[in-house]
């Protein structure tokens, strides 16, 4: 009988469930697909159920359940912090005890008392094991890789203690080999920065990546002086005096403001060039500390491969400079780098270090079926989802399918694109995406404000065919899971408009072309990189060769099925609800077209009020 696991993070944002049968990963999806709140942090009970259902399961089928953190020792460094900062925060402590001793202390009795009521002669008691933090993280970036050997990078906000570690993976065996505790972290520096300019942290970090490129970083000089320390092999502590995270409610104090010399921004408040040159400050910083660190780690262990798990290994930016540094041979991100893919990481590392089970390597593939580890649904079922809703639909051919999409897309129409397993993590890779045309000057535009409804600064993700990446892009290599950025190629740039660009500042900029790809170019030349491979997702190659057929372009715009503070889709009725919310011109589910013309006008919602703020 297969031996099978099931993972789960829970509990602070992110929530998911993974699955792995004799050590292959079957399934995996985050909670805030099926309850619709983005980063659901609750018990993931639908994501249970959903992974058990994909692959045919019941619980009574699982041997052991792995937990991705360690609360007790979560609630020790929340002791020792308040004994060392009191009585500074003691409102703040004041309310979080009640809470802790309430829930989070006892996650051990909470989680079994939701799986007894799944199975209630289960000895949950026995089967039920808890990693540290960064040991999920660690175990989720190496188990997976196509490594026999590797160095893993674990950097995030903050996990039991640890912020930043580093570990060496053997075969099945995972060694630490040192560590950065908590108040000192990387993400929480990141983040701080985050809500400085009007974002939510864990979930605007992007936004500030993004924002980076229309600054001038002449504050790097000042982060470095007065709120970090970085040392010569990139390790790093920072200067508590300016953050409040430690002992209050926010993530920086009045001296913050004080030393930049402006308030934090509200949410909604004009974008200045102030808090644009801030992104481009902390984002310089954050690169700096990254390769750092990774250099002398390249030195000091003579290792060739490196991994990147936790949520500082989202920022792409960093990771596109980290591998064209040459430091590494070889480099490979976890898709799912941030807490959702910490169970993930649990379930192994109890496969692998706890039971001590055997792990197999295919050289150059990595484990993760291309992130596509979420519920599908069968054209039978999808008919009969849109024929309940009241949509109008035509069931056609896959090649009269592809043709109309490539078509539409051609012609620049916005495309919902609803095939195969959703994705797990925090992007869409042709799953659940909205695509574009990446020739159109206009399809950044539309698609941010009229499809995303979201701040028209953002720039767009190219999914480019595998063999055809170093035509079009600085960049030799794979990038199946959006998760590194590399430059447009040279030979695809408009020179004439360089002198243009370099007259204008701020978001100004975004009104010049600077490729034959505009929409997928940022104001920098960078793009984030999704390369599409016929193994991983032969549908979706197979539509972008179709839309190269069409236009010389073997490029799609791919954007995320979601608007602005909305999860990503999960079901056909999740998808038909945002196409009839948004101004997407055609959805297609399956096998089945959908014309935005064609629906019933009574079908349409007003989605862009329909969710909060991200």
């Amino acid at each position: 009988m297969a031996l099978n696991i099931l993972g789960i993070s829970a509990f602070y944002h992110d929530s998911a469930a993974a699955l792995i049968s004799d050590g292959e990963i079957v399934a995996a999806a985050q909670e805030e697909r099926f309850s619709r709140k983005k980063h659901d942090a609750r018990y993931p009970a639908a994501a249970i159920e959903s992974c058990l259902q994909q692959v045919g399961m019941n619980i009574e089928d699982i041997d052991y359940v792995a937990f991705y953190d360690k609360p007790l020792l979560k609630f020790d460094r929340l002791i020792q912090t308040y004994l060392a900062m009191a009585p500074r925060g003691f409102q703040t402590f004041k309310t979080a005890i009640p809470i802790w001793l309430k829930d989070k202390l006892f996650q051990k009795r909470s989680i079994c008392r939701e799986l007894v009521t799944l199975a209630p002669g289960f000895d949950w008691k026995n089967r039920l094991l808890f990693a540290e933090h960064h040991q999920s993280h660690a175990a989720s970036a190496f188990f997976p890789s196509p490594f026999e050997e590797a160095l893993i990078l674990t950097m995030d906000g903050v996990g039991e203690w640890a912020t930043t570690s580093v570990s060496i993976g053997r075969g099945n065996t995972l060694t630490t080999l040192k560590e950065i505790h908590f108040p000192h972290s990387l993400g929480l520096l990141y983040s701080a920065f985050t809500s400085y300019a009007g974002f939510k942290v864990n979930s605007g970090e992007y936004k500030l990546m993004g924002l980076a490129p229309y600054g001038e970083p002449r504050f790097a000089d000042l982060i470095r002086d007065k709120l970090i320390n970085i040392k010569a092999d990139g390790s790093f502590r920072l200067n508590m005096d300016y953050f409040d995270y430690c002992v209050g409610t926010s993530m920086i104090n009045a001296r913050f403001e004080q030393l930049f010399g402006h308030p934090a921004r509200v949410s909604g408040q004009e974008l200045t060039q102030f808090y644009m040159d801030i992104a481009a400050s902390i984002q310089r910083v954050t690169e700096e500390i990254v390769l750092a660190i990774a250099e002398n780690l390249a030195s000091e262990y003579q290792l060739r491969n490196l991994c990147l798990a936790g949520g500082v290994a989202l920022n792409c930016v960093a990771n596109g400079k980290l591998i064209s540094s040459g430091m590494f041979d070889n480099v490979w991100i976890q898709p799912a780098a941030g807490d959702s893919g910490g169970a993930l990481g649990a379930a192994l590392a109890a496969y692998h270090t706890h039971l001590n089970m055997p792990r197999s390597v295919s050289a150059g593939k990595d484990a993760m079926k291309g992130a596509y580890l979420g519920p599908k649904f069968s054209q039978q079922e999808v008919e009969t989802c849109l024929s309940a809703i009241g949509a109008h639909y035509r069931s056609v051919s896959t090649e009269e399918m592809i043709e109309f999409t490539a078509g539409k897309l051609a012609n620049n129409a916005i495309v919902g694109w609803h095939q195969g397993r959703m994705e797990f993590g925090p992007r869409a890779l042709g799953g659940r995406s909205i695509l574009g045309n990446p020739q159109s000057s206009d399809t950044q535009q539309v698609m941010n404000l009229k499809i995303k409804y979201r701040e028209s600064f953002r720039p767009f993700a190219p999914s480019v065919l595998r063999d055809s990446v170093s035509d079009w892009f600085e960049f030799e290599g794979d990038s199946p899971y959006m998760l590194i950025v590399a430059n447009v190629d040279p030979s695809r740039r408009l020179a004439n408009n360089e002198e243009q660009s370099s007259a204008i500042t701020g978001i100004e900029k975004l009104k010049v072309a600077r490729s034959t790809i505009p929409a997928v170019t940022h104001v920098d030349y960078s793009a984030r990189l999704q390369t599409v491979h016929d193994d991983t997702n032969p549908l979706y190659a197979a539509l972008i060769r179709q839309f190269e057929h069409k236009t010389g372009c073997p490029i799609v715009v791919n954007t995320s099925f979601n608007v602005r503070g909305e999860p990503i889709v999960c079901t056909p009725e999740d998808a038909f609800r945002c196409f009839m919310g948004t101004e997407m011109d055609a959805l297609v589910i399956g096998n089945c077209i959908l014309v935005k013309e064609e629906q019933d006008e009574a079908l349409k919602e007003n989605y862009e009020q329909a969710f909060e703020l991200d």
